[in-house]
């Protein structure tokens, strides 16, 4: 075919681009902005978007469901009359959905409260007249948290000794979307195992659609056991999705088996209070300790033997034996049995131990409580105990160690062996066991007697009336009597601190009679008697003293004198001052004449006459004047 001449074709294009100059929505097709995927959470609301791309006078929006059947109900549509124009919106068909769905001005879909039943697949249709016809579809995806992951283990006793896989536990996961995926573990460790059936260990799970449309998930583990899951602890995790790819996990509970196996070990001991070297005290109360490591836990006998024969003590499922204040007698070797029908021939069931009870008796001393010995003397003080193991013992006096055994050696005794002696025996290995015995050792002989001896003065003299105090101190056994040479001294007390020491002390003023004959203190007992003499040296007389005293004494008789002659002069005047003194004549009228008898007051005479010669200076026999 030969193809059109070229006038032909030129009309032809050009008529073309009048026609598209004319319409110009023929020359733009419609395409549409629709998100492929959605995703939210089970509850809250959802918008679909369906935009348009491009600029039309004139479209419909139309929303559709895709049914899993393949038809396509249409749910709403929307409608633009003219450009600029608002959309017209209509919801067609809610398919019984509530709240129903919603179209926004702009012709987006609304889902409030996204249900699971809402996880479909929506198409957004558009027709744009001329333009075309453009179709997309948008998944929604909606995501619900299961509620708290639950087990169910199993509480029967699951026995070891079974060579196939048994039920542990079933985990249950309920209401979410998408299902769950269910993990067990194993102290914390997932266990890998697969879902066909395994002699060692598999899982079963069954997924349950509830009537909301939420996903329920179960899932049973089976599991071949060994004796190490005695002490195991399992649960299971439900692992769900999120939107934008996040994951959540919800563990359950943890819980342990009661588990079935044999006795392999059993163990034997004696309980508090033992000692580390296996002694147990007389007195106490002691309980023997029987383990089987079997389970569950079988019955066990305890019995002791005497003379290789068993004699039966106590059964029971514990397999304790308590012994209420054990006794030396109960000494001996103990056993104990497992009752396990189920372990190996080669495993060795029976356990024995020796039971040793530590005993201390009463200490015995060779004296009573009291020794009197004499001075110088010697003496054997021997201390016996019975015990076991055997004890040990030592001497001591005032918490000083002496010696160690049972002798102690007292020789060349003097008052400073006086005092208590404790002879202390214990156990080694029993730390807690111990005895004690004492006796008082009374030294008798005359006293001892110390003085506290007066110090000199610096000048290395004593001065009359100084005051001293005097001390004595004496010890001997009966105490002694302490008396000093003088009255005063204070009664004698024992010394605090010095063991049988007492003291007198003696408080006196320093004499020139003590100077020459001292102060004595005597100590004395039926044995004897022990005497010291306090020595002061030389005595100074206190002149200084006297002297002021003296003074004293003068100054006091003058100050009377001119006191006595200023009454006098005051009296003969009349009035204050001193006058002139008549001659001797008769006296001035109502002045009496003085007395020259023996009555006259001697003071009187001696200060007017001034003695025979001065009375007859300047006159004949008369009193000059005088002042």
């Amino acid at each position: 075919m030969e193809p059109p001449d070229a006038p032909a074709w030129a009309c032809g294009a050009l008529l073309l681009a009048v026609l598209l100059a004319a319409h110009p929505d023929a020359q733009a097709e419609v395409h549409l902005s629709v998100p492929p995927l959605v995703e939210v959470m089970r509850g809250e609301p959802v918008t679909l978007d369906c935009t348009p791309t491009g600029t039309h006078d004139h479209y419909v929006l139309e929303w559709f469901l895709t049914d899993r059947s393949g038809a396509r109900p249409r749910l709403a549509s929307a409608e633009m009359q003219g450009r600029g124009s608002e959309l017209q919106v209509t919801v067609h068909d809610s398919r019984g959905r509530s709240p129903p769905y919603q179209l926004d001005p702009w012709g987006r879909l609304v889902l409030a409260e996204a249900q699971v039943g809402d996880e479909r697949d929506y198409m957004c249709v558009v027709r744009a007249g001329a333009a075309g016809t453009a179709e997309a579809t948008a998944r929604l995806s909606v995501f619900a948290k299961p509620e708290a992951t639950e087990v169910s283990p199993n509480r029967g006793t699951l026995s070891v000794m079974e060579d196939s896989a048994q039920e542990i536990a079933t985990c249950h996961s309920r209401n979410g979307n998408p299902a769950p995926k269910i993990t067990w573990y194993r102290n914390g460790q997932p266990l890998a195992v697969p879902v066909e059936m395994n002699p060692e260990g598999y899982m079963t799970s069954r997924t349950v659609k509830e009537a909301s449309g939420l996903l329920s998930l179960m899932s049973t583990l089976y599991l071949r056991l060994r004796k190490a899951d005695r002490d195991a602890t399992f649960h299971c995790a439900a692992h769900y999705s999120l939107p934008e790819g996040h994951h959540g996990r919800l563990d359950s509970r943890t819980f342990q088996l009661t588990l079935h196996y044999p006795t392999e070990h059993v163990q034997f001991w004696v309980g508090s209070p033992s000692t580390p070297a296996g002694w147990v005290r007389e007195g106490d109360t002691v309980q023997l300790l029987c383990r089987g490591d079997g389970s569950p836990s079988p019955e066990y006998t305890l019995f002791r033997l005497q003379d290789k024969q068993e004699e039966v003590l106590n059964v029971n499922l514990e397999g304790n034996l308590t012994l209420e204040g054990v006794t030396r007698g109960q000494s001996g070797t103990y056993g104990c049995r497992v009752e396990d029908y189920d372990a190996a021939e080669d495993v060795q069931l029976s356990k024995t131990l020796e039971l040793r009870v530590a005993y201390l008796d009463p200490l015995e001393l060779s004296e009573g409580k009291e020794l009197s010995l004499p001075l110088n003397s010697s003496a054997t003080v021997n201390c016996s105990v019975q015990g076991l193991p055997t004890p040990a013992l030592r001497w001591t006096k005032d918490s000083v160690p002496l010696s160690n055994g049972p002798m102690l050696s007292l020789s060349s005794i003097t008052f400073d062996s006086n005092g208590t002696y404790v002879c202390e025996a214990s156990l080694p290995t029993v730390p807690v066991l111990s005895r004690t015995r004492n006796f008082t050792l009374l030294v008798q002989g005359s006293p001892e007697l110390k003085a506290a001896d007066t110090e000199p003065k610096a000048d290395g003299t004593w001065r009359e009336g100084d005051e001293v105090t005097l001390i004595c101190s004496a010890r001997g056994h009966p105490e002694p009597k302490l008396t000093w040479s003088q009255l005063g001294g204070s009664p004698a007390e024992r010394v605090p601190g010095r063991q049988g020491w007492v003291s007198s002390s003696l408080t006196l003023k320093v004499t020139s009679a003590l100077s020459r004959d001292g102060i004595s203190c005597e100590a004395s007992n039926p044995h004897g008697n022990a005497r010291h003499v306090f020595h002061f040296g030389t005595v100074s007389p206190q002149t200084s003293q006297a002297g002021v005293a003296v003074m004293a004494v003068a100054v006091s008789v003058g100050l009377l004198l001119l006191v006595v002659a200023v009454f006098y002069c005051m009296r003969r005047k009349g009035g204050p001052g001193c006058r002139c003194r008549r001659e001797k004549g008769a006296p001035p009228p109502g002045e009496p004449e003085l007395s020259h008898s023996g009555s006259e007051r001697p003071e009187q005479t001696g200060l007017l006459m001034g003695g025979a010669s001065g009375g007859a200076r300047g006159g004949s026999g008369g009193f000059r004047d005088e002042c």
